[in-house]
Formats: structure tokens, C-alpha cells, sequence
């Protein structure tokens, strides 16, 4: 997979991923206001069905959506287009980035310093 997600196709993922499956009138109820219309939730909904992020069953005279795609495999694809696109490849710069402009609270280095350490070990 290697596929990009735009804005509003990602926002629908995300409704999707929360629900584990909806029909397009569950999925704009979880949307916040203003809600956009059931035509446009629909063709995006098609949409994701053509880049393989959803599929769908049949449920009365409806459908109900369900995505095939998780979500820790999106993210990770999208952070290593991130990494690769700003970053010249190297998490390393990224990280760094990160610590110097956004000032990252010493209790979040922490918290990823142990991460880092007990991945360590885990090898």
C-alpha cells in the first residue's frame, strides 16, 4: 500500500477506524458540524472503496462500510512519507526537529528515552 489519503478521505478513515464499520449516515453523525452532505460522504466513501482503504456488505436496501486498511499501517506508511519527504530519510533529523522548534517537554524525552531503552532490550 502506498496510497495517499486526501484531508476529507482521511477524516472519514478515521470515523471508520473509531466504529470498526457504519453506514455514510452513522459515519456524518460522528462528524463534526457543519455536517457535509450525504452525496459528498457517499462519493468519498466510493472513493476509498477504489483506493482499497474500505469495503462493503450489504444491509437491507444499504450498505455498511468497514475499512481493510488498519490504522497502524496507514500511519506508519504516512510517517515514513513524512520522514522521507522532509527529513532526507533519517528519523534521527526528524526527532531532532521535533526537540528543537517544538519544544518537547522533558517528561515526553523521558517517556521516549525509556521507549528507546526498552526496545533495546527487547533485542
Amino acid at each position: 500500500m502506498n496510497k495517499q489519503l486526501t484531508k476529507a478521505e482521511e477524516q472519514l478513515m478515521q470515523v471508520l477506524w473509531e466504529l470498526k464499520e457504519a453506514s455514510v449516515k452513522e459515519i456524518i453523525e460522528q462528524l463534526p458540524t457543519p455536517k457535509p452532505a450525504y452525496n459528498t460522504v457517499s462519493t468519498i466513501i466510493r472513493i476509498l472503496e477504489n483506493k482499497e482503504f474500505v469495503s462493503h456488505k450489504s444491509k437491507g436496501r444499504g450498505y455498511i462500510y468497514y475499512p481493510i486498511i488498519e490504522k497502524t499501517t496507514y500511519s506508519n506508511q504516512s510517517l515514513q512519507k513524512l520522514v522521507d519527504g522532509y527529513f532526507d530519510g533519517s528519523f534521527k533529523s526528524m526527532v531532532s526537529f521535533f526537540v528543537k522548534k517544538n519544544k518537547v517537554d522533558v517528561n515526553e524525552l523521558d517517556t521516549i528515552l525509556k521507549i528507546i531503552n526498552d526496545k533495546k532490550t527487547e533485542k
